[in-house]
C-alpha cells in the first residue's frame, strides 16, 4: 500500500476483519472462494506491511526478499488464476459461464508465466513517492500485463451476478487510476484499492444470497451457513420439529 507499514498493517486489520465478517455468511460452498477474498486481500496487505519494514530496515534482507516475492508471487501471479475460478464457480450455466471458462483457461497461462518470471528471474522493489514500485523483467511485459488485466477485470464484468460485475467495474475504475497517477507503483496500488473494495463483497453476502440457478439474480431466503465455527454464539439454524420435518421453529409459532 502507499505511505507506510503502518497504513498497510491497519488496511489489513480492517480487510481482514471484514474479510471474517464476509465468511460468517457463505450460504453455499460455490461462493466460498469468492467471499474468501477479502481475507485474501488482507493477508496480501499484511505482506507488503513487512516489505516495508524491509525497505526502511526495520528487518533483515532476508526477510524482505521473501516478504516481497510472496507480495508479488501472490498479487501477478495466483490472482489472474484465482479471481476468473472464484467467478466461475459462482455462474449458472450459459454462454457467460463459458466465456468465463475461456478466461479461466487464459488466466491459467498467464498464471504460469507470471510465476516462472517471479521464480526464475530476479525481482526489484523500492520506494518511489511514497508507494512501493515492483520490477521484473517478464512479469513488467506489456502484452502480459494487458492478458492479466483481461481476465482478472473481464471475468468479473462477464458475471451474470450484479454485485460481481459492479465490483469489476470499480476495479477497472482504480486500475485506470493506478495507471495515471501511480504507474511505477501499479501492482501495489491496485491491489490496494482492489483489497478495499472487498466491502463489496461483504455487503452482498451480508444482505443477500447467490442464486446460483437464476441469471444475474440473488435471493434473501435463509439458508443454512456453511462455516457455522466462525458463527457467534447462540446464532445458529432452528432444527426441525417432529411432525413436520420441513417446518422450523418459526414456522411452528405459525400453527399455533
Amino acid at each position: 500500500m502507499c505511505f507506510s507499514a503502518t497504513s498497510s498493517f491497519i488496511a489489513s486489520g480492517v480487510i481482514g476483519t471484514i474479510g471474517l465478517a464476509t465468511l460468517r455468511h457463505v450460504r453455499e460452498p460455490r461462493s466460498l472462494l469468492f467471499a474468501a477474498l477479502p481475507i485474501l486481500f488482507a493477508l496480501h496487505q499484511f505482506t507488503e506491511g513487512f516489505v516495508w519494514l524491509g525497505l526502511e530496515g526495520e528487518v533483515g534482507s532476508v526477510a524482505l526478499d521473501h516478504t516481497a516475492f510472496l507480495f508479488m508471487l501472490y498479487g501477478q501471479g495466483v490472482l489472474p488464476l484465482l479471481l476468473p475460478v472464484a467467478v466461475l464457480l459462482m455462474e449458472p450455466q450459459g454462454l457467460r459461464q463459458r466465456a468465463i471458462a475461456a478466461l479461466v483457461a487464459m488466466g491459467a497461462l498467464v498464471c504460469i508465466w507470471m510465476v516462472y518470471g517471479v521464480i526464475a528471474y530476479p525481482s526489484q522493489c523500492y520506494v518511489e513517492h511514497h508507494s512501493i514500485a515492483y520490477r521484473n523483467q517478464v512479469t513488467s511485459d506489456v502484452g502480459m500485463t494487458l492478458l492479466y488485466i483481461a481476465v482478472t477485470c473481464g471475468a468479473l464484468l462477464l458475471s451474470t451476478h450484479r454485485v460481481i460485475r459492479w465490483f469489476g467495474a470499480f476495479n477497472v475504475a482504480a486500475l485506470l487510476i493506478a495507471q495515471a497517477f501511480k504507474a511505477y507503483a501499479f501492482t501495489s496500488v491496485w491491489c490496494f484499492f482492489a483489497a478495499g473494495l472487498s466491502i463489496i463483497i461483504y455487503w452482498q453476502f451480508k444482505h443477500s444470497k447467490f442464486d446460483f440457478l437464476k441469471i444475474g439474480s440473488f435471493s434473501k431466503e435463509h439458508a443454512p451457513d456453511q462455516l457455522s465455527w466462525l458463527q457467534m454464539p447462540g446464532r445458529g439454524i432452528e432444527e426441525p420439529y417432529a411432525g413436520h420435518p420441513e417446518k422450523t421453529g418459526t414456522a411452528r409459532l405459525e400453527d399455533q
